[in-house]
């Protein structure tokens, strides 16, 4: 089978002695774009030019007439005489005829080309004479929709992104999501849409970190093969500007409006605002920090609240996966029961393992976890194996949501743990060592559709996933007593160090006359203890304010299990900070008997400090199918340990000879 992808690679062999590694892709890429849409364009181009014949550049046909003569399905059109391959008989003119060529796209294709700097690129080659061997080159290869499928260019356009990222450092998986984990996570979605088999149903699909656009390609395919009669609508916006090409591109060949696919950044300039989709996909890049465009989210989140899509709280400002979470669920379709064909949305996103547990109870993290739990938007999380990235070979999860659950999983979540279903691959490719088999798939959908309990599915109430956080506090007792080390505690305070140099001398002259007084006496009572202290700073003529003597007394003492019970207004004791613990509770279960159950016979004089409890919501995945294996019995280790140090005596032997 003709390898595309290497074949088009090989164009790197003729910029090798003129170009960087890091600058392959600013070449090869568009070419690879222009050798698509020239494929694409050449069994009307000959209609396009007759309906030209006589017109000039200033005075154009109607675009909509040009479209059509190009193909019903296509929303572009190129207005040049020129094609890849006739510009090969003009070398002398070559880079002039290049140059109009690509600018005779209709302008919802040049965006494209500009996005690349495309006409740089033209003029570069043809400085250092070397455009028409690459035109040659892309001349050769066939890219024709009847010989490479959508699904398959958007393989070939993959695998070039990840061999330029390979020879320059780059992070090749933030561009692109294995078509396997993509073909997972739409059979899923999929299979949750009870109304997708209706004649011509309208579906549309958002991916909100599109990169070259698989996610959308794979979902349109899927919907169209499962449904002839559907409308699929694919929009999408990417950050990158060769990714956001490669996916205008690969949409303008299906027939999508150009406006579908946006460049920009989804969480600053979201492109799709007051929209909503059926289906919602998206692999979000992984621990990636938004602190460069921290003001404007923060604003969001203040200013609009939950009018906006950061109400729910901001995660901390290293990692960025809760606010693709958030953004994506705002953007899929609320349900309408009042409308009988109204469908609501469903999404499937990537995220690592951080957004299941990082931050404890009343943080952003927590905060938002609760938002989607309470709302009951999360299905289902699905737990991949490692090493299925191209850039990471950690753990990942695939997070179902919908805006209206089967009435079945109303309040429900289901965990299914796909970490050991896979297969290996024969040789890897960056971190990824491992892919998902038709057959894993199918068994991964058959755990979502069956909703079941097994081992490799649990199902749980959203309240399990809910706790408290509840502050323990035990009684400050302490002791009293003037030693060199309290004394230097004391100078050393911070209150201490603001007074005046000769009234902080004065100070010290009294309390180390006072421990040579007292011989370094602990004292158990706090009253008496002031007494003294503040007797020996009279004789010394020293003045303290009643807050800088508090400070000096608390410098002075240190806790004591036996100490004297310090007590505040009202005779309540007072909180040993150093002492002070939390605990997380159960959501179903009362903070007071816990507390009788599980502190207070260890520690009496203990209690809960009710102001400090906070609400908290974690997903402790791996938790719930850990199996606990029982370490090998001691005489088998035993005799393990004797059998190798048996070999070792033996080797030891045999050299010394």
């Amino acid at each position: 089978m003709f390898n595309h992808a290497q074949f088009i690679w090989n164009a790197a062999d003729i910029l090798r002695s003129t170009y960087k590694q890091h600058q392959y892709g600013d070449v090869i890429l568009p070419f690879t774009v222009l050798a698509r849409l020239d494929a694409v364009l050449a069994p009307t181009k000959e209609a396009v030019v007759r309906e030209l014949a006589g017109f000039d550049r200033d005075r154009m046909p109607p675009a909509a007439m040009l479209r059509k003569k190009a193909g019903h399905d296509y929303s572009f059109f190129n207005a040049s005489r020129h094609d890849l391959k006739s510009l090969q008989g003009d070398p002398d003119n070559l880079e002039e005829n290049l140059r109009d060529y690509v600018g005779a796209f209709s302008e919802n294709v040049r965006d494209i080309f500009e996005k690349y700097k495309f006409e740089d690129a033209i003029i570069d080659l043809a400085r250092n004479d070397l455009l028409l061997q690459v035109l040659q080159h892309f001349a050769k290869v066939d890219l024709h929709p009847d010989a490479v499928s959508n699904e398959q260019m958007g393989h070939i356009f993959e695998e070039l992104i990840r061999k330029f990222a390979e020879v320059s450092n780059e992070t090749a998986g933030e561009h692109f999501t294995p078509r396997e984990v993509i073909e997972l996570m739409v059979t899923i979605l999929l299979d949750g849409d009870p109304d997708l088999g209706k004649d011509h149903v309208v579906r549309s699909v958002y991916d909100p970190t599109a990169g070259t656009g698989g996610m959308l390609s794979v979902a349109d395919d899927r919907i169209r093969s499962f449904n002839r009669t559907a409308q699929v609508s694919l929009l999408g916006q990417e950050i990158n500007p060769a990714s956001y090409a490669i996916c205008k591109a690969d949409m303008v060949v299906k027939g999508q409006p150009i406006d579908n696919i946006a460049l920009g950044n989804t969480l600053t300039q979201p492109a799709f605002r007051g929209q909503s989709f059926h289906y919602g996909l998206s692999n979000p890049p992984f621990g990636v920090d938004w602190k460069q465009f921290k003001k404007t989210v923060e604003d969001e989140h203040t200013v609009r609240g939950f009018a906006g899509r950061f109400g729910p709280g901001l995660p901390r400002v290293s990692d960025g996966s809760l606010l693709f979470l958030m953004h994506l669920i705002s953007t899929l379709r609320d349900p309408k029961p009042e409308q009988a064909n109204h469908t609501a949305g469903r999404g499937a996103i990537v995220l690592n393992g951080s957004p299941l547990f990082t931050g404890g109870a009343g943080s952003g993290e927590s905060n938002i976890r609760r938002w989607v739990l309470e709302n009951d938007y999360l299905e289902a999380i699905i737990g991949l194996p490692t090493d299925m990235f191209y850039n990471t070979g950690i753990a990942t999860y695939v997070w179902i949501l919908s805006k209206d659950k089967a009435p079945e999983r109303r309040g429900k979540v289901q965990l299914i743990d796909a970490t050991g279903m896979f297969e290996k691959m024969r040789k890897s490719v960056g971190s990824k060592r491992r892919y998902l088999s038709e057959e894993n798939i199918k068994e991964i959908t058959r755990l979502y559709h069956s909703f079941v309990e097994s081992k490799h599915s649990k199902i749980f109430a959203a309240e399990d996933f809910f706790y408290r956080t509840i502050t323990v506090e035990r009684p400050l007792r302490l002791n009293y007593a003037l030693t060199p080390e309290r004394i230097e505690r004391a100078m050393a305070a911070r209150q201490i160090a603001k007074l005046k140099d000769a009234d902080r001398d004065a100070l010290r002259r009294a309390l180390d006359a006072a421990a040579d007084e007292t011989g370094g006496v602990i004292s158990a009572c706090r009253e008496a203890f002031a007494k003294d202290v503040k007797a020996a700073l009279d004789s010394h003529s020293v003045k303290l304010t009643p807050a800088v003597l508090k400070v000096v007394i608390a410098e002075l003492s240190e806790h004591d299990d036996d100490g004297e019970l310090v007590t505040g207004k009202g005779g309540k004791p007072e909180a040993d900070a150093s002492l002070r613990d939390t605990e997380n509770v159960p959501w179903g279960e009362d903070v007071e008997e816990y507390l009788q159950r599980e502190v207070i016979r260890f520690v009496p004089d203990a209690w809960i400090d009710h102001a400090k409890t906070k609400e908290g919501a974690e997903i402790p995945f791996t938790r719930h199918f850990y199996e606990y294996v029982p370490p090998r019995p001691l005489e088998e280790i035993d005799r393990d340990l004797d059998e190798v140090l048996g070999r070792i005596r033996v080797r030891l032997a045999e050299v010394k000879g």
